[in-house]
């Protein structure tokens, strides 16, 4: 199978708030979003650092496996200890991550915390990550919905992050995905999804011809709620060979 080709477009900004502690970047094959806490000193910081971690950390020729990506995020919260100890003002600084890669006809992820990934195939969602957050963990116990976490009063509770003085446990794709003409991907933090259902990123996708089109619908989803304590957003969404899509 012939690699495919990606397509990609970002957003990042700080909604209602008065610092974007989000943060985002990529290459072809690698993509990164993590969300800084604000309840934790320095989340902007934190949240550079693990994307920088993560970029350096897995060069284009990295072979597609879970080890390096384990590396990486283990290179990553090393990263920010590192920078903890040096300022000690800052050494409850946390941060989310969600990362993709792909070596073109393959795809794997990861995720620290609520920063997720969704996946889709022929225009329907195909599966998205599942929070480490106290509400996720009641819908494992089957006492909550899961459409109900976006509501629910402990959302942003969350029992993963990077920056705890802890070795790092993220979740990892079972396996690697094979990768079809047609696939998107968005990555993005909760102040993003949680203002955006599925069933909105579906219709969405359905109208949009490229990945910035797609954001920039999934943002006026999002933009017409007007909530006057609108957390900072970012979003990066991904198309697979988007010119067969088109065709």
């Amino acid at each position: 199978m012939a690699p495919l080709h990606f397509q990609t477009a970002t957003l990042s900004r700080p909604g209602a708030r008065p610092n974007n502690e989000d943060a985002c970047g990529w290459r072809d094959g690698l993509w990164v979003v993590a969300d800084g806490l604000g309840g934790h000193g320095g989340g902007e910081v934190a949240s550079r650092l693990a994307v920088e971690a993560l970029l350096t950390a897995l060069p284009p020729d990295t072979p597609l496996s879970a080890e390096p990506l384990q590396h990486a995020v283990t290179a990553a919260a090393e990263s920010l200890r590192a920078y903890q100890q040096d300022q000690p003002t800052l050494s409850g600084m946390r941060t989310t991550l969600v990362a993709l890669m792909s070596d073109g006809t393959h795809a794997l992820w990861l995720h620290l915390g609520d920063s997720r990934l969704y996946a889709l195939r022929n225009g329907r969602l195909h599966l998205q990550t599942a929070d480490h957050s106290v509400p996720q963990a009641l819908v494992r116990a089957g006492e909550l919905a899961p459409e109900a976490i976006r509501f629910h009063e402990d959302r942003n509770q969350l029992l993963r992050t990077l920056g705890e003085d802890k070795p790092p446990r993220p979740t990892l794709a079972d396996a690697p995905l094979t990768l079809q003409p047609g696939d998107a991907f968005l990555l993005c933090t909760d102040g993003f999804w949680e203002s955006v259902t599925e069933s909105e990123m579906e219709i969405a996708l359905a109208k949009s011809s490229d990945p910035a089109q797609w954001l920039a619908r999934l943002e006026q989803h999002l933009v017409r709620q007007t909530r006057a304590d609108q957390d900072n957003y970012t979003a990066m969404a991904i198309f697979v060979d988007a010119e067969d899509m088109r065709a």
